[in-house]
């Protein structure tokens, strides 16, 4: 569920060091001694599990800034963190014209690689979201965009791969929200369609009394309220790819008149006195059962095994929890940016919430809290307290609106975010008053008494003072004494989030 970082370094000493010091940070490591090994790992099918890259400069044979050129030349686009002994202004302008998005000089402290590396993951995260929605916007979505860690979505990529090559019907099965239409139009932007009409129709949304007319058009007068001509979805797609999703949703009548124009490759508009011939490619998706639907006499038996010649199904989220951090990280850069947040990523413990819950909304469930999350964010950083619906069905989270301030006036506004603690909630009563035989020390009681209130009020400074009956300098002193805050941070700053 970590962030993966290649480390590309000919010195074995300096490998062992980025590799302990990265293990310690959370990232998973894959080390290599010269440029033309990592080179070699990236342009292999599996090349894509890399998140980020941290390049030595000099080194032997390939040097660091031909293995930049060489990542430009090929297209393979990764963050990429330079790093090297000699930090002159010259050799940092090359490199980061050359590609890179950071540099570190050696030896690198602990501290430093790791705000250069999330900020190079949101850095890239943004990048490939931009890079998304231009592709998709130029009807040039591809496979690259589908970058995935999970073997199951793996597999319905290749698969996808190989029904991009001819114009071969296609059936996307999966839950709502799983992306559907995304694999779709990566389908059209790998084939010789790419950059031809990508044309959507949702067939459950469309009125019974109007499909013929919005699949395949009308003729001005054709029927009341016709003031105009309508050329139809079909004529529309022509030269490229419609997309029928929810195709189970049409009317039986519509389902007979579907089924000649894939046929015969031509429509008939409604008020119309010849027929109109279409090249297209029909990819249809569904996430009822199909066959299901024929064995009821809801869905025709023929028009079934039309669109059913080449049947894909995408795996819900939950069974590739690999791409969840990649997915989140997009969707932060992507809302971070349109919302004008200065978010610099999401926190460890966020991360694991989000990978280990089950999504029933899949991909669109995840986007939509991940939008949510962002517009709630006070801090540079999303925490768990920034989703708390997902919170409050997980085990192990405690979810509590805070009270209002004591002697405030009613009506007075208050913050009505809830506060989530990842911690066990002890019962206060079962504070232990006896130790063995003899009674506990005054100071442990009150230690453990501050330490319960920390949690409970998910470290809100004003909310612990005012419950405990202490002035906040009282509290920090207090805090620092028994060793619950550094001593760095013992002042009376705002409270802690």
């Amino acid at each position: 569920m970590t962030a993966t970082v290649l480390v590309v370094d000919d010195d074995p000493v300096q490998r062992r060091l980025l590799d302990a010091m990265l293990k310690r940070s959370g990232y998973d490591v894959v080390a290599v001694d010269s440029g033309s090994e990592a080179l070699s790992l990236l342009g292999q099918g599996d090349g894509e599990k890399f998140d980020a890259m941290v390049l030595d400069l000099v080194m032997p044979e390939l040097d660091g800034m031909a293995v930049l050129a060489r990542l430009r030349e090929r297209g393979i686009e990764i963050p990429v963190i330079v790093q090297t002994a000699h930090s002159s202004i010259e050799t940092v302008v090359n490199a980061m014209r050359a590609g890179a998005v950071d540099f570190v000089v050696k030896p690198v402290g602990a501290e430093r690689l790791q705000i250069s590396l999330k900020n190079a993951l949101k850095l890239g995260a943004l990048e490939h979201e931009l890079r998304h929605i231009k592709r998709r916007a130029a009807g040039q979505l591809g496979f690259r965009d589908l970058a995935t860690k999970s073997q199951d979505m793996a597999r319905v990529v290749r698969l996808a791969e190989r029904a991009a090559k001819s114009n071969i019907p296609i059936l996307v099965e999966g839950e709502s929200g799983v992306g559907k239409e995304v694999l779709a139009r990566a389908i059209q932007g790998s084939s010789d369609r790419k950059g031809k009409p990508f044309v959507t129709v949702n067939c459950g949304a469309i009125p019974h009394n109007l499909v013929e007319s919005i699949l395949f058009g009308h003729e001005k007068g054709a029927f009341t309220g016709a003031t105009e001509r309508h050329i139809g979805k079909f004529v529309e797609a022509s030269g490229g790819t419609l997309f029928l999703d929810e195709v189970g949703e049409l009317p039986l009548d519509a389902q007979v008149k579907l089924l000649r124009a894939i046929q015969e490759g031509e429509v008939d508009p409604v008020g119309g006195k010849k027929s109109v011939r279409v090249d297209i490619r029909i990819i249809s998706a569904t996430n009822k059962s199909l066959l299901e639907q024929v064995k009821r006499g809801e869905f025709r038996e023929d028009l079934y095994y039309r669109l059913n010649v080449f049947p894909i199904t995408l795996p819900p989220l939950r069974q590739r929890r690999e791409d969840i951090p990649d997915l989140a990280r997009g969707f932060l850069a992507r809302f971070a940016a349109e919302e004008g947040k200065k978010l610099r990523g999401i926190a460890a413990e966020a991360l694991s919430l989000v990978s280990g819950y089950d999504w029933p909304g899949n991909v669109r469930q995840l986007e939509n809290a991940m939008f949510r999350a962002v517009v709630l964010a006070d801090g540079d950083e999303l925490t768990v307290t920034e989703f708390p619906q997902i919170a409050a069905q997980m085990d192990g989270y405690d979810v509590r609106i805070p009270p209002a301030p004591a002697g405030a006036p009613r009506g007075e506004a208050r913050d009505e975010s809830p506060r989530i603690i990842q911690v066990p909630v002890r019962d206060p009563n079962a504070l232990e008053l006896v130790a063995g035989s003899d009674m506990r020390k005054l100071d442990e009681l009150e230690r453990e008494i501050i330490k319960f209130a920390l949690s409970h009020y998910r470290g809100h400074m004003s909310e612990v003072s005012r419950k405990l009956g202490i002035g906040r300098s009282t509290l920090y002193r207090k805090l620092k004494d028994y060793g619950l805050i550094e001593g760095d941070d013992a002042s009376e700053g705002s409270d802690a989030a």
